[in-house]
């Protein structure tokens, strides 16, 4: 094993919590870290229902969602439609009879 390639381990660095600001230590190769949701907040361990979004990607996505059943509702009453709308279609034997 090559000697000098890995980085030092160090004990007792902080990690702080961004979403509650809780922080604890623990070991890393890192001075500091910090994260957005810990075992303090997270929804899994709390047993709340909450959204964790931090770069608004909840919002977008329900936004998404709406707009396709605006979009779903506009193609079904397409699909249905009104009869002022619909042009009859003719069978050849029609238009052949129309001659």
């Amino acid at each position: 094993m090559k000697s000098d390639i890995h980085p030092t381990f160090q004990e007792g660095i902080k990690v702080a919590c961004t979403g509650c600001g809780m922080s604890f230590l623990s070991g890393s190769t890192k001075q500091s870290i910090s994260v957005h949701v810990c075992y303090k907040c997270h929804p899994f361990y709390t047993g709340e229902q909450r959204f964790i979004d931090t770069k608004g990607k909840v919002e977008k996505f329900q936004k998404k969602m709406e707009q396709s059943k605006v979009y779903a509702a506009k193609v079904a009453e397409k699909k249905t439609g009104s009869g002022k709308d619909q042009k009859e279609t003719k069978s050849l034997r029609d238009l052949l009879a129309g001659l």
